[in-house]
């Protein structure tokens, strides 16, 4: 492959993962604002409430991936992978059943969007050795 197609699929890469890991933590920050604003506060448990504490944090850590993947594409493949394994655990505790279905839709872009962060970073690194 020539030099100019790698660094144009490298862009497209790029860019691909970091629309589909802001639309997904768009997608996670409705759900909780929504979330929010039907419950009544004073019928939350305490399970309920740190349920909702974890995937704030872990909307907190795909956000913070999707803003660094302007800089760096491998550290924010990694925060982004964590972010996929994070809703994969918390799924397993919390969800009642189709545990896969449910990570499927929450956990699964975020782990297309760091493969294409990582598939960038290496195309971009063999440019630079080349």
């Amino acid at each position: 492959m020539s030099d100019s197609k790698q660094y144009r699929l490298a862009k497209w890469l790029r860019w691909s993962a970091r629309v589909i890991g802001l639309i997904a933590a768009t997608m996670c920050l409705v759900v909780l604002i929504g979330e929010g604003v039907i419950e009544d506060w004073e019928a939350i448990n305490q399970a309920d409430m740190i349920a909702g504490i974890l995937i704030g944090v872990f909307g907190a850590i795909a956000l913070a991936g999707c803003i660094i993947s302007w800089w760096r594409e491998r550290l924010a493949g990694i925060l982004l992978i964590l972010t996929a394994i994070g809703f994969g655990i918390h799924i397993g505790i919390y969800a009642g059943r189709n545990h896969f279905i449910a990570w499927l839709m929450v956990g699964f872009p975020y782990l297309v969007a760091a493969a294409l962060l990582f598939y960038s970073w290496w195309l971009s690194r063999q440019l630079r050795i080349h």
